[in-house]
């Protein structure tokens, strides 16, 4: 983000993150997948289909870790002491945190996948089935959007382990860390309602502490109002990813009997929240739409002028010794 108030914010950091993440899912993966669904087969060749499936489960995965990454430093923000803020999000540990989110993804995507051991075991399964039922047997034939065999496809299947693993890894283990953030930050910012309204109906706080309380108070609704809308955020993750990765871990231990169309409804709801994220967080904000305006646009002056963003007074306000303006 190239505004300093942008730059003070660690936040902002996670959020630049995630919106190019999902910008190149928008770019690099949908397309493809679109002129597959369209054509009804694959017809970029073997080698590409990994390094399509790899990208595909990368730049997902990142994404979710993004979000995961964003809940637990509004957690950090909202629910602890401003030096305990400061003391747990320095600039080495969100360096840290933003690396994980595209390192990890591409421990359970590149490396797995292009040495095939996602599909260890898959044919096996095939063997016993056909000597089970005494015909032939072709998973991934059924997998196919179509059933013409002399065309190629590029069918993605993963084995038992695979599957527990990617999904707890890129959508079980986020949830769960996610739930327990905003959990925590529902109480405390009820907690800090109740105390603020036994001090209004008393009505005989001092003043030093009415005036701080002010501030705590002015302090936790700027907090509250970025946790609302992450809390959206999540809701729509939660609506996207759940049936995608609940079919995942289902899928190798009925047989890969799962259809194809249901598939690719839950891949392509997947895919919605990739394209919901950046309009849901980034481009409700000025400053930020500002700013990817300007990034998406080579940085051209215009975007930068008044008459392109009419100017009014922000509600500013000190969080964790950093300024937040919120239109």
């Amino acid at each position: 983000c190239r505004e300093k108030k942008c730059r003070k914010k660690k936040t902002n950091y996670f959020v630049v993150s995630l919106a190019f993440a999902d910008l190149l899912v928008a770019v690099v993966v949908m397309p493809f997948a679109t002129v597959e669904l369209v054509k009804g087969n694959w017809i970029y060749g073997d080698a590409f289909c990994l390094v399509r499936t790899s990208l595909d489960v990368m730049l997902t995965t990142a994404s979710i870790l993004h979000l995961c990454c964003i809940a637990l430093d509004r957690y950090y923000a909202i629910c602890c002491q401003p030096l305990v803020y400061r003391n747990k999000m320095t600039p080495l540990r969100v360096t840290l945190m933003l690396g994980g989110c595209w390192v990890i993804p591409s421990l359970i995507s590149f490396v797995p996948i292009m040495q095939g051991w996602n599909s260890i075991g898959i044919h096996q399964l095939e063997k016993k089935k056909k000597i089970k039922l005494h015909q032939d047997v072709h998973i991934i034939e059924e997998r196919k959007i179509g059933r013409t065999t002399n065309e190629t496809y590029c069918v993605f299947l993963v084995n038992r382990p695979y599957a527990i693993v990617c999904s707890a890894v890129a959508f079980y283990i986020p949830l769960f860390l996610m739930v327990i953030a905003y959990q925590r930050i529902y109480v405390t910012a009820k907690e800090h309602a109740r105390q603020i309204g036994n001090l209004q109906r008393a009505g005989s706080a001092p003043e030093s502490y009415d005036s701080s309380d002010n501030h705590g108070s002015h302090r936790m609704k700027i907090e509250a109002k970025a946790a609302k809308t992450l809390a959206i955020i999540m809701g729509c993750f939660c609506l996207c990813w759940a049936p995608f990765f609940i079919t995942n871990v289902i899928d190798p231990f009925i047989d890969y009997s799962v259809p194809w169309q249901m598939w690719t409804a839950w891949l392509w709801l997947g895919y919605v929240n990739s394209g919901l994220n950046p309009f849901l967080y980034a481009f409700l904000n000025k400053a930020f739409r500002r700013a990817f305006l300007m990034i998406l646009c080579c940085g051209d002056p215009r975007y930068i002028q008044t008459g392109n963003f009419r100017s009014s007074r922000p509600y500013t306000a000190s969080v964790n010794g950093t300024s937040v303006a919120l239109r």
